[in-house]
């Protein structure tokens, strides 16, 4: 099958995902490196190295300009959290192969961190349990099921995530947008004079109509059943895109990445949060000590890497072992996590998630261990994508609710070993949707899949057709050129559009590359065009 034969000019721009929208390559030329070593820490002696850690941190925060706290070869042991909260920052190794951060306890056994006390009064408040009848499980969601991790990018100060309005404070507006369309980078506001260049700002767009509203139409046409967290916080944004204003002409901006949707007919404003910028982690491995596992969302906090309130950052090159969770995230855009793998023998609960995410691009991450969800969209993800991913065990392309949406599963790779009543029925879930039925439907429009590669082992018949499972409720998907060994069928609904099944897209096996690859050839745009950002300057100003 060729990309020729597909609607690709109908689907979402996922181009600019990564870090710079996918412009610039993964580097910041610092001035300053500081070595772990020179603050005390010592490789293979196997003696605690976190006070080490913690002063290099503190130096690194004191030092002016761009700087990099290096690690070098060896096994380090870590027992404190590793906080990243200032700008042009890296945290570098000397390689997947040579250096080893390992942490041996899980962050349970820390002080509760306080900026995950709103988090535990909600899962307090709302009686959050994980129950098996049949495991004899009846035990509380711990605090690190979905948050917190060793390595931990903050804006200190700044709410993690919000559960409960009682803690909602108004935010100001620093612009009405009047007009503006979708995949366009344009838009007119009231007035532009609280915007500069070079800011980073959020537009918003408000469910403040009620279950009926035009937003929710928008964002889930044709489903009736939509639960109550849409319409339950008026004043949060329901959908918000993270960007970069590039320039101003009087009234109009024009932003770094094309809008999300139309600005008429919704209610809209633009609000700005403070971010993290340039910070990037690179070139070592994690490791945590096998552990039992106990349940679902009862992790004991043996997660990697945490990170929130960044835009324009990265992560490459590191190898996570034996963990909960190996990268989560909070309210990030712009970033690139490329070359990851997770591994180990402890049940893991997510590899690399994508939580409130927009134009976050997982790119080549390897998920070796079992994991309950090895690729998952989460609440608020937008424009997202997981491209030239593999998953070695119980593979499932996961879409957790919560308005997640126009997001990109882009060239997986799926290994599935179908158990006994699997192979009876022929059918797999391949596609999961997760996450509290007040966030239902699993997602909105313009989920898509592009080239999806299933093997299939253990079924015997080889014209044996497998039925793939899809999600009842997530309208208006994009399933394109998914195949494998075996013939496959997909039941998915409602609306999805689904073509070139059981055939390979071998003359463009990555939408986000050929999209990229597109955006670079065109010209810089001119007035109310929506092309290339790859050439203009996103750096921080």
């Amino acid at each position: 099958m060729s990309a020729d034969q597909l609607p690709v000019q109908d689907l979402p721009d996922f181009s600019y995902a990564g870090y710079k929208n996918g412009s610039a390559p993964l580097a910041l030329e610092v001035l300053k490196s500081l070595d772990v070593t020179e603050f005390g820490a010592i490789p293979d002696d196997g003696v605690d190295d976190s006070r080490a850690f913690l002063a290099a941190f503190a130096a690194a925060e004191d030092s002016d300009g761009p700087v990099a706290v290096e690690i070098p070869a060896g096994r380090f042991i870590v027992s404190e959290i590793l906080y990243l909260q200032r700008d042009n920052l890296i945290l570098r190794g000397a390689g997947n192969q040579k250096t080893r951060l390992y942490f041996p306890r899980p962050l349970r056994l820390l002080p509760d961190p306080p900026e995950l006390a709103e988090l535990r009064e909600y899962l307090t408040e709302m009686d959050k349990r994980q129950r098996e009848k049949q495991n004899n499980i009846d035990l509380p969601f711990t605090q690190y099921a979905w948050a917190g991790g060793y390595i931990w990018a903050r804006k200190p100060g700044e709410r993690v995530k919000a559960y409960l309005d009682k803690y909602d404070t108004p935010v100001a507006a620093h612009a009405q947008p009047v007009a503006g369309e979708r995949g366009k980078r344009w838009l007119t506001v009231k007035s532009a004079g609280q915007l500069e260049a070079g800011q980073v700002i959020n537009v918003n767009w408000y469910n403040r109509a009620g279950r009926d509203s035009p937003l929710l139409k928008m964002l889930y046409p044709g489903v009736d059943k939509i639960g109550s967290h849409h319409w339950a916080f008026p004043s949060r944004p329901l959908v918000s895109q993270t960007s970069r204003i590039l320039e101003i002409k009087g009234n109009r901006i024009e932003l770094s990445d094309p809008l999300l949707h139309d600005i008429e007919g919704f209610t809209t404003d633009i609000t700005r949060k403070p971010y993290l910028q340039n910070v990037g982690l690179e070139d070592f491995t994690i490791e945590f000590p096998a552990s039992a596992y106990v349940a679902h969302h009862v992790e004991q906090g043996f997660n990697g890497i945490y990170l929130t309130r960044v835009y324009d950052g990265w992560v490459r090159n590191v190898d996570i072992i034996n963990a909960d969770s190996g990268v989560l995230t909070e309210e990030v855009a712009n970033l690139t996590i490329r070359d990851v793998t997770t591994s180990g023998e402890h049940k893991a609960h997510y590899s690399v998630a994508m939580g409130d995410t927009h134009n976050v691009l997982v790119e080549n991450l390897h998920v070796q261990n079992l994991v309950i969800h090895p690729l998952s969209f989460n609440t608020f993800s937008t424009k997202s994508v997981y491209t030239g991913c593999t998953v070695d065990q119980r593979p499932i392309l996961d879409q957790h609710s919560g308005a997640n949406h126009q997001n990109l599963f882009d060239n997986i790779t799926m290994y599935v070993e179908l158990n006994d009543q699997e192979i009876s029925e022929r059918r797999y879930s391949a596609f999961k949707g997760g996450g509290a039925g007040y966030w239902k439907p699993t997602h909105g429009a313009d989920s898509t899949f592009w080239n999806i590669r299933l093997l299939f082992s253990g079924v015997p018949d080889e014209k044996a057709t497998i039925t793939l499972d899809g999600v009842a409720d997530g309208p208006n998907a994009n399933i394109y050129g998914v195949h494998g060994n075996r013939k496959v069928d997909i039941d998915y609904g409602p609306s999805a559009d689904i073509a070139a099944v059981n055939q390979a897209i071998s003359d463009q096996p990555s939408l986000y590359q050929l999209q990229l690859s597109k955006r670079r050839i065109k010209s810089r745009p001119t007035d109310n065009a929506s092309d290339l950002s790859a050439t203009t300057d996103n750096s921080v100003k």
